[in-house]
């Protein structure tokens, strides 16, 4: 055990000393650069695997790998140590990024082979990796701060890869900058931490606030790191950058949207959940955001027709999933993290899918312009298909299991609040499956809608030969596929995942909690099957039964139109946030040129005119002077006569 705690700093230095030796060592690591990536990770991967097994031989208990590396910040009242904490709830975290990282990784050798600049990406890749180990693995604020801002300039770095593209340049800086929103509330947060209990230790902080009790200190902090899970984890309103991050490359979007970056938000929430279990308003705020987020990204994904932009919908909509969860306290705890651990397979196995098929199609986004493929792509097509019945929610594919278990949560609550929340879960569940199933049918099913030969082409059109992806992509597809499949009984049966968490994370039964059971648990299932089922058959009405035009109809709903417009949170931003700020920015401009240099320059004008008025009495002539001594002289003598007088 001692050595192995000893090594867990490894889990995070081989991916950073990858990301480190293909950055510095240039052109000269184009040949092996991208072997090296994958290498770093897969250590990464099997340090975790042994770090599982020797927690598995332990009690519950005793579980907790803590490795103190060196004392940080030793300053005043502040004092801060570089540790490694690997416990029940990091180490799900750890195999996740690891494992499907590495798929990833390995995906992208065949997917990126023919790009000029594959060395660089693999080494984004590494350093993304990194930075999220770090932030799951830190026994402090402090140290999840500094991973999660490696993980903000890794996605800036990744999503504008192809900087020499506008659209892709201006995705990064759009991330970024939104993401630098919810850093200020994490940062505020921690301050917040110091401030009213003196600590950014987890222990320290935790133990603190339970002694304290219920004060404006826990509310005040629960909303503060609910902002910085907004922005990472692209929940309303700070969803917007998730759907322009589409530019990148699409394993940046597997790596972003499955199991690194969009989760640090849950993990964020959940890991502090002693703090929100003392704040009811915080968790209040945490379930109105999820809740309205689940739905906001679900109503778009029905609208888009870019096969990435409509997975990125229901990225956002799936993290809503987690989100409510999160926010129903020791009864969601480990169903969300069921959740974000089954998205972790089926989401990646969507988005290479996706890749899979952008790759057979000469780049293609547009589904409209698909069909048929799957007679051409029958890996992908079985691979992607697994996916998606994981993710509407049917039995015994991941997503039933954890999805169902978050709607019964959700309903669990009881009251008017459970039945609200009840039919927002279920409602999404539909919407999903309406959504995910479109996604099918205009890709995969139908008649072709591509051009196969030079006679067909218009100017519109790119000659298309779609075939199926080479093995080395195709493999981690039929890897996350697998684990689409089992993963959700695995973690569900027996209370598995929840009995594995509960020393870190408080769950439903430890905490005592009754279920107020509104609706019978297999009346629940069966109400939630049905509306998916509902979901899929007005999808095939619509998409699979009648011809699919090339081109976007026009003559569509309000819903429709405001949904392919993002449900107009761009636009909302904009009016709210940043004209507003332009608008700051300029009455401060105003204020420095008119104000501030106005006053320097009026002190200037003025000692330049006094000195013009100095410059006329240096006439140079002794009789000026001499005159002017008389004058002075008459002067004194008159005040001095009138002063006797």
């Amino acid at each position: 055990m001692t050595n192995l705690s000893q090594l867990s700093w490894l889990l995070v230095a081989l991916p950073a000393a990858g990301a480190l030796i293909l950055l510095l060592g240039g052109r000269r690591t184009d040949r092996w650069g991208h072997l090296l990536a994958c290498a770093a990770v897969l250590s990464s991967f099997g340090i975790g695997l042994a770090l599982l097994a020797e927690m598995l031989r332990r009690s519950g208990e005793d579980r907790a790998i803590h490795s103190h590396l060196f004392s940080w910040v030793p300053v005043g009242a502040l004092q801060v140590d570089f540790g490694i904490l690997i416990d029940q709830l990091s180490i799900c975290f750890v195999l996740l990024i690891s494992g499907v990282g590495a798929l990833i990784h390995i995906y992208s050798i065949g997917y990126m082979k023919d790009d000029p600049d594959r060395r660089r990406f693999f080494a984004y890749l590494n350093l993304f990796v990194a930075a999220m180990l770090l932030l799951v693995v830190a026994d402090n604020y402090l140290g999840l701060y500094v991973g999660w801002e490696g993980v903000g300039l890794a996605s800036y770095l990744l999503i504008g890869f192809w900087y020499a593209r506008p659209v892709a340049a201006a995705a990064g800086k759009k991330a970024f900058v939104s993401n630098r929103v919810g850093d200020i509330g994490l940062s505020l947060a921690m301050f917040a931490m110091f401030a009213g209990f003196g600590t950014l230790s987890f222990d320290g902080l935790f133990g603190a606030v339970e002694a304290a009790g219920s004060s404006g200190w826990t509310t005040a902090i629960g909303l503060l790191l609910l902002l910085g899970a907004c922005a990472k984890s692209a929940q309303v309103p700070l969803q917007a950058w998730l759907f322009d991050a589409m530019e990148g490359p699409t394993p940046v979007s597997a790596l972003i949207h499955a199991a690194t970056m969009v989760t640090a938000g849950v993990y964020l929430i959940v890991r502090s959940g002693p703090v929100f279990d003392l704040s009811a308003d915080a968790r209040l705020a945490v379930v109105v955001v999820g809740a309205v987020t689940l739905l906001f990204g679900a109503i778009i994904g029905c609208a888009k027709d870019d096969i990435k932009r409509a997975l990125a919908a229901s990225t956002v909509s799936q993290i809503g999933y987690m989100v409510l969860a999160a926010g129903l306290g020791p009864a969601g705890y480990a169903v969300a993290i069921m959740h974000l651990l089954t998205h972790g397979f089926f989401k990646a196995g969507l988005f290479l899918g996706s890749g899979s098929v952008m790759h057979g199609m000469n780049d293609e986004q547009d589904m409209r312009r698909y069909g048929a493929l799957r007679a051409f792509m029958p890996v992908t097509f079985v691979t992607f298909g697994l996916c998606y019945l994981a993710i509407i929610g049917v039995p015994p594919f991941a997503g039933y299991w954890s999805k169902d278990a978050i709607i019964e949560a959700a309903l669990a609550t009881g009251g008017t609040r459970g039945w609200i929340l009840g039919a927002v879960t279920i409602l999404g569940a539909g919407i999903t499956a309406f959504y995910m199933t479109r996604v099918m049918l205009m890709t995969f099913g139908g008649e072709r809608r591509w051009a196969a030969d030079e006679s067909e082409v218009s100017h519109e059109r790119a000659l298309q030969h779609p075939h199926e992806s080479p093995r080395v992509m195709t493999w981690p597809m039929i890897v996350l596929a697998v684990g689409a499949v089992f993963s959700g009984a695995a973690l569900a049966i027996g209370g598995r995942l929840e009995h594995w968490l509960e020393p870190v994370v408080t769950g439903a039964a430890a905490a005592g909690h009754e279920a107020a059971h509104l609706i019978p648990a297999w009346l629940t299932g069966a109400i939630t099957l049905g509306v998916v089922l509902v979901g899929v058959a007005v999808a095939f009405r619509m998409y699979g039964r009648k011809p699919i035009p090339i081109t976007a109809p026009t003559d569509v709903s309000p819903l429709t139109v405001a949904a392919r417009q993002y449900l107009y949170g761009d636009a909302f931003n904009e009016e709210v946030f940043m004209r507003p700020g332009n608008r700051l920015a300029q009455a401060l401009v105003d204020v420095d040129d008119r104000v501030v240099d106005g006053s320097v320059n009026a002190g200037a004008g003025l000692v330049a005119l006094a000195s013009l008025l100095m410059r006329r009495l240096q006439t140079g002539f002794v009789r000026s002077y001499a005159l002017t001594m008389l004058a002075g002289a008459v002067l004194v003598v008159a005040v001095v006569l009138a002063v006797q007088l």
